[in-house]
């Protein structure tokens, strides 16, 4: 039952009606895609995340956690080129392991897209309020701008924001690429910026003790900074626009993961180095968990706080240097550029259950069509309503996790797929390849299961908890009225008006 009702990929490219598309990207192109849709949201927000979970050891953390998407990343990339239609691992998945696993797959990447929005949502709200108090003078209350758990009351500036941008989706505003591009390049130049000012003060002696909590410290914040390299399959989709996908591919992939390894390690050494990183312990030498109450009383009684302590760790660590109006121009950076982001974001996880509900797997009112909008304003406005309570109540580390661990089961069950795929379906054409599969498939499996297992025990039984809820839902409602189960045709149908963004870059 759980391999059953498997999709013929012939029917799924059929009923997407995929057309051929030129192949003009080089690896060059390729590259900077990769590394354009990468660095962002992650480095932003989680930086004092890490360094409460790993000290000065959160640099290895990021290497781990490339790692692990650059095997994961060659997976994806022959699915992507293969079947090169909306929906991602759900829609690889239920080609390949049947629709039980491909709805479990749906169901976590809700976790994904759903729960990084609101994670991003809180990482902006933790800039903006620092502008405004650094800059206007304006102070907000904690109660007002921290989820219960961090000892406020509700997190309202994240809520609006969200708030904000589906309402945006709803309307069917579109940004367009070229704004896009314009963004990232804040990003970009933000964080060159901030290496630039902070390495040429570090001091050897804030990197001692290099892994204060061992081991332990260090895969739990390299599970949490995987967030930082979420994006990364965007060269993984741009494969049949390639030229020479198996040469290029790979030199994409590595090459644009092994810049942003680069970009992140700098200003994580620039942290590290210009005003330390020291996790908050309890008395008993046990580290105090990121976001919680007990680490906003440990922060009151630290002298001049601490960089663990900051919810815009960037700018407060500029500001700490001596440079505060650059610290607030890269406070600015993240404010403007982050609800871009944050749409994204929510413009995936609308697509993600547009297609199911196409499917028959959810209700059909999820695939309605605003008259005047042209957009799925139904699914949009549902999903904006959970983004904002997500955003409003939790921290932004337990949502970065929470997403953290959607999407490293999706990536696992697509590497078990394309493993399946070469046994079941050898001769279908591959525009790409997965060098060495039977080696790259296994190591990422193993990869995304040592980080999701570095998650915390919360978020671990967070996801226990959502996977049972959608077990149920797809044994209560969803099998009986699958399409495919009840032997309905599809047929090929427009999709709804969106902003025309594949990837959100976070």
């Amino acid at each position: 039952m759980i391999f059953d009702r498997v999709k013929s990929l012939d029917a799924i490219l059929a009923a997407a009606g995929t057309k051929a598309l030129p192949r003009t990207l080089g690896a060059f192109h390729l590259t900077m895609l990769g590394v354009g849709a990468v660095i962002g949201t992650g480095i932003f927000v989680l930086t004092a995340e890490a360094a409460q979970k790993a000290g000065p050891g959160m640099m290895i953390s990021f290497v781990i956690a490339a790692a692990v998407c650059a095997v994961a990343a060659l997976c994806y990339a022959e699915l992507a080129a293969m079947v090169p239609v909306s929906g991602s691992a759900y829609t690889y998945t239920y080609a390949v392991l049947g629709e039980p696993l491909a709805w479990m797959v749906g169901w976590a990447l809700v976790l994904e897209y759903a729960v990084a929005a609101g994670a991003v949502s809180v990482g902006w709200s933790g800039y903006v309020v620092g502008l405004l108090s650094h800059v206007l003078g304006i102070g907000l209350p904690a109660s007002l701008t921290l989820g219960p758990s961090a000892g406020g009351l509700v997190n309202l500036p994240a809520a609006l924001i969200a708030l904000a941008v589906t309402g945006l989706l709803v309307i069917g505003t579109t940004e367009s690429a070229r704004v896009n591009a314009v963004l990232v390049c804040v990003k970009i130049a933000a964080l060159t910026a901030f290496i630039a000012l902070a390495l040429p003060v570090m001091q050897a002696e804030n990197f001692e003790p290099f892994a204060p909590l061992g081991m332990g410290g260090i895969s739990a914040a390299a599970a949490s900074i995987f967030f930082a390299y979420v994006g990364f399959d965007a060269v993984s989709t741009a494969a049949e626009e390639t030229r020479n996908p198996q040469r290029n591919m790979p030199i994409g992939l590595i090459g644009s993961l092994a810049i942003c390894t680069l970009f992140y390690m700098a200003v994580a050494a620039g942290v590290i180095g210009a005003v330390g990183a020291t996790p908050l312990m309890t008395p008993d030498g046990a580290a105090i968990a990121p976001g919680s109450a007990a680490l906003t009383a440990a922060c009151e009684g630290v002298a001049n706080n601490a960089v663990v302590c900051s919810k815009e760790a960037l700018a407060w660590t500029l500001r700490e240097i001596g440079w505060p109006q650059i610290g607030n121009l890269v406070g600015l950076a993240a404010g403007i550029a982050l609800p871009s982001v944050i749409l994204m974001m929510m413009f995936g996880q609308t697509r993600i259950f547009f297609v199911m509900s196409r499917d028959g797997l959810l209700p059909e009112v999820f695939s309605s069509v605003h008259p005047r909008f042209k957009t799925p304003h139904v699914i949009t406005m549902v999903t904006g309503v959970f983004v904002a309570l997500f955003a409003a109540f939790f921290p932004v580390g337990a949502l970065a996790d929470i997403s953290n661990s959607g999407t490293l089961f999706a990536f696992a069950l697509v590497s078990v797929a394309v493993m399946v795929l070469r046994r079941t379906d050898p001769a279908r054409p591959r525009p790409f390849r997965t060098p060495a599969v039977y080696v790259i498939a296994p190591v990422a499996i193993l990869g995304c299961a040592y980080l999701f297992f570095s998650l915390s025990a919360y978020t671990l039984m967070l996801f226990a908890g959502w996977a049972t809820l959608g077990l149920v839902i797809y044994f209560g409602y969803s099998r009986s009225r699958s399409h495919l189960g009840r032997g309905v045709l599809e047929v090929p149908e427009a999709e709804p008006e969106a902003p025309p963004v594949p990837v959100p870059p976070i």
